[in-house]
């Protein structure tokens, strides 16, 4: 996934603020401070010798992510996700990794009795950069190795490994692993990014020149559909803005789900056109368009459009509208802001853990709230929102590697001061996801922090 920005659009949607070569980057920040025992049966941890700069990744009973050392160099952590206990390291690396995308995350595959971490590591082999290196998720040994030129990254898809290869070179693959040992299933040709995977289809995004989502059988990868993006949006997509999908039910079988869409506008000159944006429905069963709403801005923060789509209107000439909620499985309105709600002085956004209100921070000055449903100010003193900490994250210093940031995390924010509020929690589900009850998230110190305070699986703002 990369998230969507523009220059014009970027004060206006109160999204990650920083651009690198053609996509996205994730920002750093910080988030509300240690977990919190809001339920009185909620378990938490705050895991210790790690700088996370990557997105959490949580799965057969450890939470995996790549730090930064102090020399420069990028490693693989796991924790015991029960626990927080650091289970082990191992040296990792990039090769072929956009800046855009942020630092990629291990992938985390298999259950608690039989998982496994893969990543990517430095060894080289002959005339390969790297080695895509899988261990066992408990006690970190390795179980299998697949020498790599260039990647963005392995993926969970279903059971599987999976992970598009040669990025760098014309001949880019599509590759599903076994994870038994490491050889492919099946390839396709081109650079594809998992967005919905369970135990019988995976379901890719083609990055292409038209870029499509497609369909195909995990175990044999035989094609069962496939869908152009423009079909929903126009001619002249461009992923340069970035895009982002999520799943609508079908958790367990993609027959009964939907995969909600959006591509990002981009705008090549500063004088020309912006290229076609948007949402999308589309069913995964058989790829027929449900819904398409063009021309809407998806905001920062927010959830992950199959969670709750909260969006932004844009008017003929470039201009930014009102707010509005939208239902993921429908593309109807349900809520509507408008416009004159935005205060006219430098804000950024943010919303409950409950994303019933949209607030507009005033950093260090009191700001304001919105009922989303009603439009009408909220007075209650006490209101916390969730926003980012910062819109200038500092560089990462990784070696031979520029333009990296590490992932973006929330502070909460005490409407009726502009200030960040203290020891606050947990960020919001909407924001950290949940797997298998389990929410994972960094601190703006790079700290890793997990806790159980919710019930099953669903994406965050940054995906599953």
């Amino acid at each position: 996934m990369a998230l969507p920005t523009h220059r014009r659009l970027r004060s206006a949607i109160i999204s990650v603020p920083c651009v690198a070569g053609t996509l996205l980057l994730g920002v750093a920040g910080c988030s509300g401070g240690s977990p919190s025992d809001e339920t009185g049966a909620a378990r938490g941890w705050t895991g210790s010798g790690v700088n996370a700069v990557s997105r959490p990744m949580a799965g057969a009973g450890v939470a995996a992510v790549t730090g930064l050392r102090s020399d420069g160099s990028l490693e693989t952590s796991v924790f015991d996700l029960a626990g927080g206990k650091r289970l082990w390291t191992r040296p990792a690396t990039m090769v072929g990794r956009l800046s855009g995308m942020g630092v990629q995350p291990p992938a985390v595959t298999g259950t608690r009795d039989g998982g496994l971490v893969t990543a990517l590591e430095p060894q080289k082999t002959g005339k390969w950069n790297a080695t895509l290196v899988a261990r066992d998720a408990r006690t970190g040994a390795e179980r299998w190795t697949r020498p790599v030129d260039s990647t963005f990254g392995p993926v969970r898809c279903g059971p599987n490994v999976c992970l598009s290869e040669f990025t760098a070179r014309e001949n880019a693959r599509f590759a599903v692993l076994d994870p038994a040992n490491g050889r492919a299933l099946w390839t396709m040709p081109g650079v594809a990014e998992v967005q919905h995977a369970d135990e019988s289809t995976v379901v890719a995004f083609r990055m292409a020149r038209r870029p499509s989502l497609e369909a195909r059988d995990l175990r044999t990868g035989r094609a069962r559909w496939s869908f152009p993006v423009d079909r929903a949006l126009g001619a002249g997509v461009n992923l340069s803005g970035g895009w982002t999908f999520g799943a609508v039910g079908g958790a367990r079988s993609a027959a009964d789900g939907m995969l909600v869409g959006y591509l990002a506008p981009y705008q090549a000159r500063k004088d020309g056109p912006t290229s076609p944006y948007g949402f999308f429905g589309v069913r995964m069963s058989d790829g027929g368009l449900v819904w398409t709403r063009k021309r809407l801005l998806r905001v920062y923060p927010s959830a992950n459009p199959a969670v709750a789509l909260i969006a932004r209107q844009t008017t003929g000439d470039g201009g930014y509208g009102g707010f509005e909620q939208i239902d993921p499985r429908t593309g109807r309105t349900t809520a509507r802001l408008g416009a004159d709600k935005a205060p006219g002085s430098l804000w950024w956004l943010s919303f409950p853990a409950d994303l019933t209100k949209v607030g507009f921070v005033t950093q260090g000055k009191p700001g304001t709230a919105y009922e989303l449903r009603s439009g009408t100010l909220v007075t209650d003193k006490g209101l916390l929102t969730w926003s980012f900490c910062t819109m200038t994250p500092a560089e990462l210093k990784i070696n031979g590697h520029g333009g990296f940031y590490p992932v973006a995390a929330l502070c909460a924010y005490d409407m009726a001061t502009g200030r960040k509020a203290a020891s606050p929690g947990a960020p919001p589900a909407w924001y950290t996801g949940t797997a298998d009850g389990w929410r994972v998230w960094r601190d703006e110190r790079g700290a890793l922090h997990g806790v159980r305070d919710a019930q099953g699986t669903a994406p965050g703002m940054y995906g599953v």
